[in-house]
């Protein structure tokens, strides 16, 4: 494609983590977590040039070795998954493995740590300089806790980037997930661990899986103040969610002070995703991968890790949200009046189109007004959205020298 002239930022040297390999994690026919998300956001951005750009590198993962795997999971958890791998007739029920979210499948181990191979190698391509920004879309497995599986998630790749970057001399890491769903497992792991800021934005657990992530919920008893949830209120559009991302994130990122942002882009909080309750378009999922691509290059000399995560609806929001992010995050970004390119749609129709029944989108963007109020404007104590943003400030602010009123 051709690049509009005004629209390109500094091309950062950006690693983007593909491979088909990627696909085998797989939990069967019918199963909401579809390997073709993966397949069609990288054949999108290959159509969109993304992945031929001069400075971009496209790097397939390897599988994650277990001594790398038990940084943020126990020996034991990783063994299970290694047994019901090789049998998954027989399943590990207390783990989270053989459950109706997360089938057991043959080869399930090596699947998985495929894909948390895929955000350590982003992490190692920021730690020896040979990238400034990377992207694992096939990541994000952010419901996976030290020793359960859980909510499709069977290792937490996010998790792992984020110790391998401590574990390399990183001293402050700052991880900002955007999935519908809370980010209950990367919470959990580094819940009383001062270095890790974990801020999540999500609908609010009264109304979906897992049922946590409330204002209340700050940290340990050694890093309180590290945990950071925004419980959205179930409908909350493009409006409400943008006012609250930047009521709460780019305050709370100043003064953490990051050094490199690991984010997790769910774009299941899409209006026509078939699992959730939030109503949010392609245009405000891309303009919170700018709004953290800013938050990175003003506080982190641009060091940024972006994983993909959940997003159901395959055909029409997963491929083009996450080329976005991969423009984003390159540098590049995509207009969102651009037309979707023709070869795509069509190989979409030809393979797709009988199985889902719907066409391919037209457009990079969903046409919609992203207009919303900044929180300068005042406190509505009438809007909900508002008071689940001052919950949250009042649960955190005062711990960061903050006002939650006028900060």
């Amino acid at each position: 494609m051709t690049f509009l002239p005004g629209l390109a930022q500094p091309a950062l040297p950006t690693t983007v983590v593909w491979d088909m390999a990627m696909t085998a994690y797989n939990f069967g026919h019918g199963h909401p977590m579809a390997p073709e998300r993966m397949e069609l956001t990288a054949r999108l951005a290959q159509s969109l040039g993304l992945l031929d750009l001069a400075h971009v590198t496209v790097a397939a993962p390897d599988v994650a070795g277990d001594d790398e795997l038990c940084t943020v999971h126990s020996p034991e958890f990783v063994a299970a998954v290694r047994r019901v791998s090789l049998n998954p007739d027989v399943p590990d029920l207390e783990r989270g493995l053989g459950t109706e979210d997360d089938p057991a499948f043959a080869g399930m181990h090596e699947a998985s740590a495929r894909l948390a191979g895929g955000s350590l190698l982003a992490a190692g391509a920021i730690l020896d300089g040979s990238a400034v920004r990377a992207v694992n879309f096939g990541g994000g497995m952010h419901h996976a806790a030290r020793n359960r599986a859980s909510g499709f998630c069977i290792y937490n790749d996010a998790a792992l980037a984020i110790q391998k970057l401590l574990d390399g001399g990183v001293q402050r890491v700052a991880y900002i997930d955007v999935d519908a769903h809370h980010g209950d497992g990367t919470q959990s792991i580094f819940w009383d661990d001062p270095r890790v800021l974990t801020i999540s934005l999500h609908e609010t657990g009264l109304t979906l899986f897992p049922g946590t992530g409330f204002a209340n919920e700050i940290g340990g008893p050694n890093a309180q103040g590290s945990a950071v949830n925004v419980a959205l209120p179930s409908g909350t559009g493009d409006a409400g969610w943008l006012r609250a991302f930047h009521a709460v994130v780019p305050q709370l990122i100043g003064a953490f002070e990051p050094e490199v942002i690991v984010s997790q882009h769910g774009c299941d909080s899409h209006r026509l995703d078939p699992l959730t309750h939030l109503n949010i378009s392609v245009d405000g999922q891309r303009e919170a991968a700018t709004a953290v691509g800013n938050l990175a290059a003003r506080y982190c000399g641009n060091r940024w890790i972006a994983t993909g995560g959940g997003g159901y609806n395959v055909i029409s929001v997963v491929p083009r949200s996450w080329s976005h992010l991969i423009a984003v995050a390159a540098g590049r970004p995509v207009p969102l009046s651009t037309r979707v390119p023709e070869d795509w749609r069509q190989y979409v129709q030809d393979k797709y189109g009988a199985k889902y029944g719907v066409s391919a989108p037209e457009l990079m963007g969903d046409d919609v007004d992203l207009w919303w109020r900044s929180w300068e404007v005042g406190f509505d104590p009438n809007d909900e959205v508002d008071r689940t943003v001052m919950a949250t400030r009042k649960e955190l602010f005062p711990l960061y020298g903050l006002d939650p009123w006028f900060d």
